[in-house]
């Protein structure tokens, strides 16, 4: 199925199924429960280089630009819907390492730190589905940075050829429950 969608459709999907389609259904309930929908007008900075995080944000519409100080403020990712920001200061409790901002109306969705943090602490099945989502969404960004580097395959997409960082057979059995998970997170947002 992810073979005909369009390459940034596919992407989002990629990220979503990442990221969603380990958590649960009681997970997704709680992350809507727990969180709050926050627009961001194009041009807002959602998260400042240098500057503490207070949430983790799921994007849910929108596109969002990543930029780096250290490189004159060069762009160096784009973000769309089923990207996860604010992961990496999350889990080091470091200020980020990049500010983002979004490049037109985005909405995202706004896990605060402090109720996470009490969410993990509290229920050790969710921190481990939790732990391992971002893990997965981490490594695979990852790869990709790797790639863009050079120290990847460097050959243009074939569909014929296995590349080393296509996602397993396994992942992909998820990847319908990952989107039916990622439109029931929409659906109850729209519903409150």
């Amino acid at each position: 199925m992810a073979n005909y969608l369009p390459g940034p459709a596919r992407d989002d999907m990629r990220k979503a199924l990442l990221f969603l389609g380990i958590l649960n259904d009681s997970d997704i309930d709680w992350m809507v429960a727990a969180a709050t929908k926050r627009e961001v007008p194009a041009g807002e900075i959602l998260i400042q280089e240098g500057k503490a995080v207070d949430s983790v944000f799921l994007v849910l519409d929108g596109q969002l630009v990543v930029s780096v100080s250290a490189l004159g403020n060069r762009e160096v990712a784009r973000l769309r819907s089923g990207e996860v920001v604010g992961e990496m200061s999350f889990v080091d409790s470091r200020p980020p390492s990049a500010t983002v901002r979004a490049l037109e109306t985005s909405r995202v969705l706004a896990i605060p730190r402090v109720r996470l943090e009490t969410k993990l602490a509290q229920d050790i099945a969710f921190s481990a589905r939790f732990y391992k989502a971002i893990a997965t969404f981490l490594s695979d960004r990852l790869r990709g940075t790797v790639g863009l580097l050079g120290y990847g395959p460097g050959q243009s997409l074939d569909e014929a050829t296995a590349y080393s960082d296509e996602i397993s057979t396994g992942t992909l059995d998820k990847l319908s429950l990952a989107g039916a998970r990622f439109d029931l997170l929409q659906r109850r947002l729209r519903s409150i």
